[in-house]
């Protein structure tokens, strides 16, 4: 138990993926550092991430048309100051197999663990005091006295001083593996604006009378063009659960969709669906819609979808025998079958938080606050939001680092 206050050049709340970079970054150049985490284990939503084989980057994970918020072009000076290309230098310095999986996201070969054991070899590199499980109690900010602290921080070990303090504790989402609204918090105790948390990249839901024909389609996936409000459009895999649909392309535009809000579901990928009916109707005629629609869906979805457009007669009449304004409904619904969701599966399924901390009153450069000195907020607790496929742990990388770098200096 620490008895004393002991004075850090910086200590870091949270020791997750940003704040093990901005700890390491700010270590190595040798400043002081504490890194205090409520949790007795490291990182754990970097050890469950990507299935256990961490999505740590993307290719692109440096384009703002990627990331959401009030202000995405926060995140700018951040992400050039320190793109995908450096992580991933550091990454192969400590010899880690990675592959790309998938639109230039790129995973671990082996575990996650990997990149745990890499950045805490880093911390350790930069000699990052690490004091966990360490809850902490209170923040305290005054004028800085002789030494140049401006902050106390007490914790269930003890109090501690330091002269800059990063705030890095993610937002609300995975509640199990620790996660809590300890930065919004901290937040507002200095006048700092929240903008409302919200679960993104998270499966979406639907009223259970109005789905209970769908469950039935419980695991069957397809690829699909998917778009929300005014989300971006989006090409990915579609997953039908027993509550509603997730995968790929619902969790890209969870992070859009609003309540009362509508989804787009184009079944046919982008493919005019006029032109390949007419084909499909001078090839297989002879057969009924829903063993048609089966050519590009699995069956028993075109099943059941032929007969909730159409009605169940219809979609087993042949193709040929259907009227131009019967033909003209199931093309109309195929390019843009809207649904709307009730809600979505919230934080314990969600893989990040939406809003935060608003950045109206964040310097983008160094990510101190511009009401308290010496006062820094960075990763997810922040109103930044990155695509799915490794862009959120990206800004996790470029907002600690642009930390680190800073207060070191």
């Amino acid at each position: 138990m620490v008895t004393s206050a002991l004075l850090y050049d910086l200590a870091v709340i949270g020791g997750g993926a940003a704040g093990m970079m901005c700890a390491a970054v700010a270590g190595q150049r040798g400043r002081r550092v504490l890194l205090l985490d409520h949790s007795d284990r490291r990182a754990e939503k970097i050890r469950i991430s990507g299935g256990g084989r961490c999505n740590f980057t993307n290719l692109e994970g440096d384009r703002l048309d990627r990331f959401t918020g009030a202000d995405p072009r926060f995140a700018r000076f951040a992400l050039r100051a320190y793109p995908p290309s450096r992580f991933i230098d550091l990454v192969r310095a400590h010899r880690i197999a990675y592959h790309e999986k998938h639109k230039g996201q790129l995973f671990c070969d082996d575990s996650a663990e990997r990149i745990i054991e890499m950045l805490s070899a880093e911390c350790a590199a930069g000699s990052v005091d690490e004091q966990r499980p360490c809850g902490l109690i209170a923040l305290h900010h005054r004028p800085a006295d002789a030494s140049g602290a401006r902050f106390e921080l007490d914790t269930d070990r003890g109090r501690f001083c330091a002269r800059a303090v990063a705030v890095a504790t993610g937002g609300l989402s995975i509640p199990k593996i620790g996660a809590t609204d300890l930065g919004y918090r901290i937040a507002r105790q200095f006048g700092h604006r929240i903008v409302e948390p919200r679960p993104a990249l998270v499966p979406l839901t639907f009223d259970p009378t109005a789905w209970s024909d769908f469950v039935a389609l419980a695991g069957v996936s397809l690829p699909v063009r998917i778009r929300a409000c005014d989300s971006p459009v989006f090409d990915e895999d579609l997953l039908f659960t027993h509550r509603g649909l997730s995968g790929p392309a619902v969790l890209q535009v969870s992070s859009f969709w609003r309540p009362r809000g509508a989804i787009e579901i184009d079944l046919l990928g982008g493919d005019e669906p006029n032109r390949w009916l007419a084909d499909e109707r001078e090839r297989s005629g002879r057969l009924p819609l829903a063993s048609v629609l089966a050519h590009r869906l699995p069956r028993r979805l075109a099943a059941l979808w032929s007969e909730r457009m159409l009605g169940k007669a219809a979609a087993h009449r042949k193709l040929a025998e259907l009227g131009r304004r019967e033909l003209a409904t199931a093309a109309l619904q195929l390019s843009g079958w809207t649904l709307q969701p009730t809600g979505t599966e919230g934080y314990r399924k969600a893989e990040v938080t939406s809003g935060g901390v608003s950045t109206d009153e964040v310097d983008p450069r160094t990510l101190e606050s511009r009401r308290v000195p010496g006062l820094h907020f960075i990763g997810e607790v922040l109103d930044v939001t990155g695509w799915l496929g490794g862009y959120n742990f990206q800004w996790a990388w470029a907002s600690g680092y642009a930390a680190g770098q800073s207060i070191a200096r």
